[in-house]
């Protein structure tokens, strides 16, 4: 059995966890001692989720709300604000939140799937980066997919559209691809500071991830589909497991390093997208 990190005193931001995987994680992570912040759209899910963690925890466990909108930068940086008001470390930060073929455009002016799953996670991180750095040994963990393995780079004018697919699929497949880019460039960026970085692939999970998707696309996927529970293993092992400087910006499937994308190892196109990535959310 894998070590685990102590969780005394430890604390854990991560978004979108009213739902799903993350839904999960934040109370697995209450149960373990962390104090948690869920950071999510829905105060009314939220607190289904914070009463559960209260009534499983006796009342002992940690838990607090955080309003966020990972498609309106103003939101991001008005979420980052509250967390850091609270002049608390962080030890991890789960950038959990996503969704697959939604069509459309975030009020900040991306793609849909791009400005969510992406854009808005790199401002909530970039605003995060110096507790983050302050609380070392800390983590960020991205939960990536293996749709990043469907495409071959990122059309850098047509996330910055609405989308353009009928499904969605394909947009949905390049935002995933930024997730496992972002960690590459924040492992290579962050080196010695003592935090470091980490992707998944948590599995085709039955949550409200799918939600949007036509439903002939649905049932297919139902097929292949795991628990929320069995999905959250790998991200809490990227979380709280004992890793090593090789592991740092590693991408996991099943709880073990795996094979991504060769646009995973393009060293170019992670440095452009994080100078990119800076110059979007400038101006927020």
């Amino acid at each position: 059995m894998a070590q685990t990190q102590k969780p005394k005193g430890k604390v854990v931001l991560i978004t979108g966890a009213n739902t799903g995987i993350g839904r999960v994680t934040a109370i697995k992570l209450a149960m373990q001692g962390y104090h948690v912040f869920l950071a999510c759209r829905d105060f009314a899910k939220t607190q289904v989720v914070l009463d559960e963690i209260k009534l499983l925890s006796q009342g002992a466990a940690q838990a607090e709300f955080l309003p966020l909108d990972l498609g309106d930068l103003h939101s991001v940086n008005a979420c980052a604000d509250a967390f850091l008001a609270k002049g608390l470390p962080l030890h991890v930060l789960i950038n959990n939140a996503g969704l697959a073929g939604v069509k459309g455009f975030t009020q900040s002016g991306f793609e849909l799937a791009f400005g969510v799953c992406h854009v808005g996670h790199f401002l909530l991180t970039q605003r995060l980066l110096p507790v983050l750095q302050q609380s070392a040994p800390s983590r960020i963990v991205n939960v990536s997919s293996r749709a990043h393995l469907r495409t071959k780079g990122i059309d850098f004018e047509a996330v910055q559209k609405p989308t353009a697919t009928t499904t969605a699929v394909p947009e949905y497949c390049v935002a995933k691809l930024a997730n496992l880019l972002f960690t590459k460039e924040l492992a290579r960026r962050l080196k010695g500071t003592g935090v470091s970085a980490y992707a998944l692939h948590p599995g085709v999970v039955a949550t409200d991830v799918w939600r949007a998707l036509p439903g002939f696309v649905r049932s297919v996927v139902n097929l292949f589909m795991i628990s929320p529970e069995e999905g959250a293993a790998t991200t809490l092992h990227c979380a709280t497991a004992h890793m090593t400087e090789d592991d740092n910006g590693q991408y996991f499937v099943k709880c073990k390093q795996a094979k991504y994308s060769p646009c995973g190892d393009d060293l170019e196109m992670a440095h452009t997208l994080w100078v990119k990535s800076e110059q979007w959310v400038k101006a927020s």
